[in-house]
């Protein structure tokens, strides 16, 4: 179980909140308008008004004992970046920020966030791959290069083994699991016969896992 402290109570806020207890996790919310802390109740009881831009506020959290801070304002950048500075001075561990524009991003790393996520626009791009390609179910962007998606299992690849199409060496992929009539079967053996009726999770650079799913 972490202890995360989550900044913005909006949709995203509400969200990663609700996610968070799912997973078991001790969260503390903080919102300044009354009005989203009221409709995030429901979802968490342990909500604090207050404008987290404040620094005696922010001092008197000890973001340095949560686990996970998590900037969620999206609708403000001023001060969402004023946050993630106040956060960062007062020792705080590891610091998720929100960002809608690029540049936005790159001032919020800059100033002390660990990693910044692109809520709308990861998404958008994570279902035009899924539905824009013939050969791919879902995808997810592990870093610029590199990418975990799920498959349709190549023509002339079924009846072989991975053994026999040296799947790593020859495709420099790697096979994390099988899937067939939504069971999942993680890391087959080599000797794994590839069927029509299966998709394989596969994780490489996005650059080949496109060049034979397409």
């Amino acid at each position: 179980m972490k202890s995360i402290l989550v900044i913005g109570l909006g949709r995203f806020g509400r969200h990663i909140t609700r996610k968070f207890l799912e997973e078991g996790n001790s969260v503390l919310a903080v919102e300044k308008n009354e009005e989203r802390a009221d409709n995030a109740i429901n979802i968490l009881p342990d909500i604090q008004i207050a404008d987290a831009t404040n620094e005696t506020f922010i001092k008197s959290l000890g973001v340095n004992n949560f686990d996970l801070c998590v900037v969620a304002i999206g609708d403000n950048f001023q001060s969402a970046l004023e946050i993630t500075v106040l956060l960062k001075d007062f020792g705080a561990k590891y610091i998720l920020a929100r960002a809608c524009r690029d540049v936005h991003r790159k001032l919020l790393l800059r100033n002390g966030a660990d990693h910044v996520v692109y809520a709308e626009r990861e998404m958008a791009e994570r279902l035009a791959i899924k539905y824009g390609s013939k050969n791919i179910f879902d995808y997810i962007e592990l870093t610029p290069e590199v990418a975990i998606c799920e498959v349709a299992v190549p023509g002339n690849w079924i009846g072989k083994s991975i053994i026999e199409k040296s799947i790593r060496n020859r495709y420099n992929i790697s096979i994390l699991a099988t899937k067939k009539e939504g069971k999942i079967s993680p890391l087959p053996e080599p000797e794994h016969i590839f069927t029509r009726d299966e998709t394989l999770i596969i994780m490489g650079e996005k650059k080949v896992i496109h060049s034979f799913t397409y």
